[in-house]
Parts: C-alpha cells; structure tokens; sequence
C-alpha cells in the first residue's frame, strides 16, 4: 500500500505537468531524470533544440539483454472538452485517478520510475532502462528520434515493455499508422469559367476516389492468417479542406488521410499507385491549364506496426509476470515498432483502458495501477 500512495504522489507530480503535444515536456523529463539519477540510473537526455526531449536511463550492470520500460510522456489537448475537474491536477474519487494523462499514459510512468529504487537492489545481472519520449500522439516522433541513438549498442536491451492502456492485458500486435496531408495548388478564377481555372479542391476530390478504390483493393490483399480486426490494411480520409466562396474556383486544398497496414507491401502498393495517379492522371490535367499547378504530399509520420512473432521472450514474460494465459491484437497504434524494429522483442501491456484515453474526465483505477505495480515486482525477480 505504500508503494501505491508513492506511486499515486509520482503520478500527481507528472499530470501537473501540461505536456501537451503542441508544448513542451521538457520539464517533465528534467523532473524524471532527477528522480531515476537519485535511485542510480545512469540518464541520457536527448533534446531536440524546440523544447521536447527524451529521456534514456539505465539501472544495473552494462550488459545485453535487459528489460526496456517504455512510455510517452505528451497528452492530448483538453481544449472544447468538458471536464469536471481539473484535467491536470489528479482529483482522486472512488477508487479512480482522474486527469490528462493517468491513464495515457502517465500511470505506467509513474509505476515505472517509482520502482527504480527497488531495480536498483535487484538489477544485479540483467538491467532494467527507461525511455520517456515525446510526440507520441502526433507520429511517434520521439521514439523515431531515439531510435538511431540506441541502434547498434553493444549494450541493447533485449525486451521492451511499452506501458499503454491495455487493463494489464498482454499484446503482442497491432497495425502501422501511416499518415499523410496532400496539398494541392490549382489557379484561382471567377466560378463562371471554371475551365480557366485549375479547381484544386475538385482534384482533391477525385484523390479522394482513388482512395475509396485502394480502400476496397486492400480487402482482397488480407493476409491469409491474420488476427488484426479487420484483417486487412485500412484507409480513412480524415479532412479535405479549400475553397473560400461559392462563386470563386478554389486554387488550394488538402487532404488529410491515414492507412494503416498490416503488411509492408501493402503501404508500397498504395503509395506507387498514387504517385502514379497523380503523375499520370491528375497533375497533366491541372498543368495543361496552370504550368505552376502542383500536388504535394506531406508526410506526417509513418510508424510502423508491432508484428506478432511465433517466438516472443517478451510475450512469454509478461504472460508469466501477469499471470495471462493468452496475448492478443489491439487496433490502435503505439511506439513498439520502432522497438521491435531495432531488434526487441516488444509487447504492450499498461495500466487502464484505451477507453478512457483522449476524453474528458479521463482517469486510472487504483486496482489498475496496483496490477501494474505488482507486475513490476514480479519483475523484480527476475533480474538478480
């Protein structure tokens, strides 16, 4: 019980901090260095000159194969939601944490950081690392930055635990996320001659129909043995935005828009089959009438999946230290990727339920982060 009001303490701590992902973290991980150098963890940070930062930190020996415990320390906004408290103070009522972020995923930070001292007494063979990134919500942009700091140590853990929302459930799988904003330049005009202008938003839309067409081609490249739900890559056209009156032809517009694979060929097939769309198709059209006309897409991040492996030591830990009988798939994206890309084997597993992530009045069980703190001791055990 001590242990969970040290933990409940920590997690106050970290919810004050407004790390929104449009603002900085920096605070926050300079607070969590000082706490995991205070129990012996020899920290790194890795700053990126605009106020974020990530935070590398190892407790035990300098050995392969150690425990990474993984998690982003940016929340979404709370702007236009209404909460009934205030999102980031920690209001504790009925055996519930609310406020931004306990549950995503501020809670298994919290957990993580306040076990140190105890990987500390017990890390004396295999050592346990913490990486604390930033911009996880908007493309996992501090784990894709961390990621050519760590490859090719000597030193590389061998696991890596990524502590978001699952309620303690193992999960060893889950889709990419790749997103794209595609701008289109046309030539603006008066709307009763549209053929003297280049009308940018009605190319976005025949874009857009292509999209729908790849959306239903990716049904039939379903991977035979596939436990993803649905089982195949999926596309979703989030925004289209331009134009500015009714009687004016718009000369600019964009298009935001996702996919999320379940295999690598299929974000290849999508890919080729717009570049060729729009080098074939649409970009003759609208340069026929505007030499400066011009489609350009922008890549806002592109994360790759976790893949489940017939072979997982991470899966078949934290089955023993959770004491689960099964791992499954989960829809949303996380960072495990980029970990299992780096030669991890990775697993998801954290405090409260995805459920309760990004909405108002957001909030972590007690019982939740008691599971996740006993599965940290268990894992204590394992490490001498």
């Amino acid at each position: 019980m001590d242990n969970l009001r040290a933990t409940v303490d920590l997690l106050e701590r970290l919810v004050a901090f407004p790390t929104v992902s449009a603002d900085s973290n920096l605070e926050m991980i300079v607070f969590l260095a000082d706490r995991l150098s205070a129990a012996g963890a020899r920290v790194e940070m890795q700053e990126n000159g605009a106020g974020k930062a990530n935070l590398y930190a190892t407790i035990g020996p300098e050995a392969a194969g150690g425990i990474l415990l993984s998690g982003h320390t940016d929340v979404v906004p709370v702007t236009d939601q209404a909460w009934s408290t205030d999102p980031f103070a920690v209001t504790e009522r009925d055996g519930r944490l609310y406020g931004r972020g306990t549950c995503d995923m501020k809670g298994f930070i919290a957990a993580a950081v306040a076990m140190a001292p105890a990987f500390a007494t017990a890390a004396t063979r295999r050592p346990v690392h913490f990486a604390f990134t930033h911009d996880e919500e908007i493309g996992c942009l501090g784990a894709q930055a961390l990621a050519p700091l760590l490859r090719g140590r000597e030193a590389l853990p061998s696991v890596a635990i990524i502590g978001e929302p699952t309620l303690m459930q193992v999960i060893e799988g889950h889709k990419g996320c790749y997103e794209y904003s595609v701008h289109f330049t046309g030539l603006e005009g008066h709307g009763s001659a549209p053929d003297r202008g280049v009308n940018a938003v009605e190319y976005a839309v025949r874009y857009v129909g292509r999209l729908l067409e790849l959306r239903e081609a990716l049904k039939a490249r379903a991977p035979a043995t596939n436990r993803f739900d649905p089982p195949w890559t999926t596309i979703n056209t989030g925004a289209l935005q331009g134009g500015v009156a009714h009687n004016v032809i718009p000369g600019r517009a964009r298009i935001d828009w996702e996919m999320r694979p379940v295999q690598a060929g299929d974000a290849d097939f999508v890919k080729e089959t717009l570049r060729e769309f729009c080098a074939g198709d649409l970009l003759p059209a609208m340069r026929a009438v505007s030499p400066d006309a011009d489609i350009v897409t922008e890549v806002m991040g592109e994360v790759d999946g976790l893949i489940p492996m017939d072979v997982s030591e991470a899966r078949d830990l934290m089955l023993a230290l959770t004491g689960s009988h099964e791992a499954g798939t989960v829809p949303f994206g996380t960072e495990a990727g980029i970990f299992q890309a780096l030669g991890m084997s990775a697993v998801i597993c954290g405090p409260g339920s995805i459920a309760q992530a990004h909405k108002p009045d957001e909030y972590l069980s007690l019982d939740q982060l008691s599971r996740c703190l006993d599965m940290l001791g268990h894992l204590c055990a394992r490490l001498g």
